[in-house]
């Protein structure tokens, strides 16, 4: 039986020690977007753009600094959001504002912008003149040329401007933490990532293995996992269709996921639907409705099982010859007759992380049968060597090693990154924890808090290794908001 219940008690006794202001802090009053307020301090400290150049240019990377309620702080938690391109700071202002609060027991908590995040960022985002004809069909080929073509444009803008693409890779992001470590003061930090954060934390366990002290991996993304495999996809479809079962009333409702996906998409594929979005100044757009950009959607929208939810009330809507649901959704996820707008950071650390040629023959024999085909990842792999000189290789995708003490946890209705490929970015480490979410999808830190529980349990020392958690389904019945 786990015990932390009884050390989160131990640990809530503990009193708050004066802070103390690392050289270039300044105090704040960190304020979130629901008004919730915490006494941080706002620092910076600088790397160069690209550490193989040696006249780079300097970044300035920003982080907030919650201070340690404990007279005997462990080592600094870092946390490191996922996307790529996600804030740290703006996350620390969101749903998980408690969870940063909580972890305060053990050590500082740092919400950290990485280079080409937040207030991290100074590359302007690219408006491309490459504009996707949203009144006709555009197969995956065609669709990438559109991408390729942009990519191209923007990769000669951010130049243009002074940018080195060459130094937004994970590499260069993880020895930023350990700049961050050592701007800390720290002899070792520990690391809380979720998705891309964890890809992240995982390079920083090979290239920093020695000066960490914990890490805290959720929906793990591995080395070599930036694309996923489509038939993981298929697999978490029957995952998802178990659960319904589960439910009576939602099984009746979807007796077979995977038929009905499929049979929307043979529709889609082979007359596509012309869509008349509403705009907000009652005008109406012109947007086509196929195979690919319904698969575009789906990957988009099965993370987490309350909007797989609201994707299955789509594709039986849509079943039955309804496409006034999906009319009111396109627009969220499309912008049709908008040029091709990219971040040089999400871009850039995607085609840097790579995938190598056994796995991408693996990608492609899988997605001539898989429900949603290669659009998990989109834009990648599609524009795989896109941008010369940033693809790290296959030494980088290698699984790390190390015997940092690291606690797994995973959502079996993750949609994202899936529990097979969990264990597998994993491999290589030889104490780690893990706790299953059951019920959770990808975005699982604030499910119940009993996430929160055991993971200030296991920061305690305490055993909480094959631990399951339980959360309700989402109405299958009534999904949409």
């Amino acid at each position: 039986m786990t015990r932390f219940p009884l050390l989160l008690l131990a640990a809530s006794m503990l009193t708050c020690p004066a802070a103390a202001q690392v050289k270039g802090e300044g105090p704040i009053t960190f304020e979130t977007f629901e008004r919730r307020t915490a006494d941080a301090f706002e620092g910076t400290f600088t790397v160069p753009e690209n550490r193989a150049d040696p006249e780079s240019r300097t970044l300035t990377l920003h982080y907030v600094r919650f201070p340690a309620t404990t007279d005997t702080p462990g080592a600094p938690i870092i946390y490191l959001a996922g996307g790529p391109g996600g804030s740290g700071i703006n996350t620390a202002k969101g749903a998980r504002f408690d969870l940063f609060m909580d972890l305060r027991k053990f050590g500082d908590v740092i919400a950290f912008d990485q280079r080409g995040t937040g207030a991290s960022s100074d590359i302007p985002r690219c408006t491309s003149q490459v504009t996707i004809p949203a009144s006709q069909p555009a197969d995956e080929a065609q669709l990438t040329a559109y991408y390729r073509r942009a990519t191209d444009e923007c990769a000669t803008f951010w130049q243009s401007e002074g940018v080195n693409l060459a130094g937004y890779t994970t590499a260069e992001s993880a020895a930023d933490l350990d700049a961050l470590r050592r701007h800390l003061k720290a002899e070792k930090i520990s690391l809380w990532g979720i998705s891309y954060g964890t890809h992240l934390a995982l390079a920083a366990m090979r290239q920093m293995d020695g000066r960490l002290d914990r890490v805290i991996l959720a929906s793990a993304e591995g080395l070599a996992q930036t694309v996923k495999l489509p038939a993981s996809t298929d697999a978490y479809f029957d995952r998802l269709q178990t659960a319904i079962d589960s439910v009576p009333a939602a099984k009746a409702i979807y007796p077979d996921i995977v038929d009905l996906i499929r049979r929307v998409n043979v529709r889609l594929r082979d007359h596509p639907k012309m869509l008349h979005l509403p705009q907000k100044d009652g005008s109406h757009i012109e947007a086509i409705l196929d195979m690919g950009s319904m698969q575009r959607i789906g990957s988009a929208m099965i993370a987490d099982p309350a909007t797989a939810a609201m994707l299955l009330a789509l594709y039986r809507a849509i079943d039955a010859g309804n496409y006034d649901p999906i009319t009111m959704v396109v627009g969220g996820y499309f912008q049709p007759n908008n040029p091709i707008t990219l971040d040089a950071m999400q871009l850039v650390m995607d085609l840097a992380s790579g995938i190598d040629d056994d796995r991408l023959a693996l990608v492609d024999d899988q997605a001539k049968t898989a429900l949603l085909g290669r659009y998990l990842n989109f834009p990648m792999p599609q524009l795989r060597g896109a941008i010369a000189g940033v693809d790290l290789g296959p030494d980088f995708r290698a699984s790390p090693k190390s015997e940092v003490p690291t606690l797994l946890l995973t959502g079996t209705l993750d949609g994202r990154t899936y529990p097979d490929e969990h264990a597998e970015a994993v491999a290589g480490l030889t104490q780690v924890d893990q706790v299953t979410v059951v019920n959770a999808g990808h975005n699982l830190f604030m499910v119940s808090p009993e996430v929160t529980q055991i993971i200030a349990a296991w920061m305690a020392g305490a055993e909480v290794d094959g631990t399951r958690i339980t959360i309700g389904l989402p109405d299958f019945e009534n999904p949409m908001p």
